[in-house]
């Protein structure tokens, strides 16, 4: 199974951070956040990743680029062509990372930006989320929900402040999908999401259009969308407010959300 990364927002409540980066690479713990969720995906065994880029996406394409070079000790053949290098290892993690970096569009809508990074799926269940939140989720419970419901759509709900977006449901199944609305209580979407492959159906018919609003509500009125209740851990990163909260909890020793090791 593979999971799409939503990487292309502007990030503009951040711009502390953003000015020359996207939000996905602004760094908790020395570490793009970025790299937080894809560490949790890979605790729970997915391990090949699709990034929806857009705003500054070049940023995010050079740090994959050169992601050996930085982070291992190298040998190279200097004014030779042709000349190798020998990446030193020892003793550095083994990441396991499949990853496919797909241009989605400068300023595309959510919805757009995996509708065109379906191309680089496999055909099967797929997960998608934003990169720029992270969580302690239990995604292989979430992920045998999906599969034991048999509906094409499951989103995390989770339950932080108000300012977010509200999911009213009826023991899992989906009865209202409300994007930040004026108030709120219950549930809000947390992301980490999974779908079928029939849910690109209701994308490919708002193709221009936010994941969150028509195809979702949609998917909703056709009782296709559950929810998955998480009671852990879940934070976004919108604010530095909010990113002072998890460098500080990271810097603690004692960062939820960090499940792996």
């Amino acid at each position: 199974m593979r999971a799409m990364i939503l990487c292309g927002g502007m990030g503009t409540r951040l711009r502390e951070q953003t000015e020359t980066r996207p939000k996905p690479m602004v760094e908790i713990g020395g570490q793009p956040i970025l790299l937080h969720v894809m560490r949790l995906y890979a605790h729970h065994g997915v391990r090949e990743f699709v990034l929806c880029l857009g705003y500054k996406g070049q940023v995010i394409k050079e740090y994959f680029l050169d992601f050996e070079a930085m982070r291992s000790d190298f040998t190279i053949e200097v004014g030779k062509a042709g000349g190798a290098i020998e990446y030193h290892r020892e003793g550095l993690e083994e990441l396991g990372f499949k990853v496919t970096l797909a241009d989605t569009g400068e300023a595309s809508p959510t919805g757009a930006r995996v509708l065109r990074g379906a191309r680089y799926l496999d055909g099967g269940t797929f997960a998608v989320t934003y990169g720029d939140g992270v969580s302690d989720v239990d995604l292989t419970a979430a992920l045998a929900f999906h599969r034991a419901h048999g509906k094409l759509a499951t989103v995390t709900g989770v339950r932080p402040p108000s300012r977010f977006g509200e999911i009213e449901h009826d023991a899992g199944r989906v009865r209202e999908f409300n994007e930040k609305p004026q108030a709120t209580s219950g549930l809000i979407n947390g992301g980490f999401f999974f779908f079928e492959p029939g849910f690109l159906d209701y994308l490919r018919a708002s193709p221009d259009t936010m994941l969150e609003r028509e195809p979702l509500e949609r998917c909703v009125r056709d009782g296709q969308l559950m929810v998955y209740e998480h009671g852990g851990f879940w934070q976004c990163m919108d604010t530095f407010r909010d990113w002072e909260h998890l460098e500080a909890l990271w810097r603690s020793g004692s960062a939820p959300w960090k499940v792996w090791r």
